[in-house]
């Protein structure tokens, strides 16, 4: 059941990373996502056998069917990191449920938390896309992405989950928008608008797994972001004022939060007991 379940989440990713290659390119050049796919050389219409994740650009061998104009591997790249990343996510709800696979499947909150955290794997990948092209996280995906994850979460604890966590949830939410917000406020240079919008979305998700992971999610993003600068420094890349996307790292280290931030905290707490 598990390696049916994983086998699903893997193929499901490869369809929402195609699609997620689509909202990054067209959401920030306010192109409609209804537009049918075109090569952006020619123009010539994609049909549908040609837009098979990874498995067309291969077969095409990386160029348009018509103009055979060369096309990015960004596309397979993104659909394939996509598929493993759905995977990922759908073993790591599978683990914390803390049961046995078949009890886990039958659980309707399962199913309603899998879906958040699919989401936000979703607009992690698609807003890391966004912010290293055009250094903007545009509010029509990061806004509605608050309703998105307080909906599904709170429909998760009507079907069972504690409501504990979405008041966990919440509280992550308004804390780290706060942090951001005053951080933008006393240095308005060293922090985007966009970024103090994203971090209440992170709180949010970072919160519903409780304290430890809320922590040590918004503290990785400063480590690793840190830890980039200074290797762009060293490699003379950048100097010491260049501004580099946050939104990024702020993703990422939401997810090293969600990971191991449990872990880290028991680990932590440990040593004074």
């Amino acid at each position: 059941m598990t390696a049916l379940l994983l086998v699903f989440a893997a193929l499901f990713g490869l369809v929402i990373g195609s699609f997620l290659n689509v909202v990054a390119y067209r959401v920030p050049a306010h192109v409609s996502l209804m537009r049918e796919s075109r090569c952006p050389h020619c123009d010539a219409p994609i049909r549908w056998y040609q837009n098979i994740p990874v498995f067309s650009w291969l077969f095409l061998r990386g160029r348009c069917a018509e103009c055979k104009a060369p096309i990015s591997v960004r596309y397979p790249i993104v659909e394939a990191i996509t598929s493993a990343a759905f995977v990922i996510v759908t073993w790591w709800v599978l683990a914390i449920a803390g049961s046995p696979v078949y009890v886990a499947v039958t659980s309707p909150d399962f199913w309603v938390v899998l879906v958040a955290y699919l989401y936000f794997a979703s607009i992690s990948i698609v807003l890391t896309l966004i912010d290293i092209d055009v250094h903007r996280l545009p509010n029509g995906i990061v806004l509605p992405s608050y309703a998105v994850g307080i909906i599904l979460f709170a429909l998760a604890c009507l079907l069972g989950a504690p409501w504990s966590k979405l008041l966990s949830a919440a509280i992550g939410m308004a804390v780290l928008y706060l942090f951001y917000f005053l951080i933008r406020f006393i240095s308005p240079r060293g922090m985007g608008g966009g970024d103090v919008k994203l971090a209440g979305v992170v709180g949010l998700f970072l919160g519903w797994g409780g304290w430890p992971t809320l922590i040590v999610g918004a503290f990785a993003a400063w480590v690793l972001a840190g830890l980039f600068s200074l290797v762009l420094i060293a490699v003379r890349r950048a100097g010491r004022k260049t501004a580099i996307p946050f939104g990024p790292w702020m993703l990422l280290g939401a997810w090293v939060g969600l990971f191991v931030g449990g872990r880290v905290g028991h680990w932590y707490l440990g040593l004074y007991t």
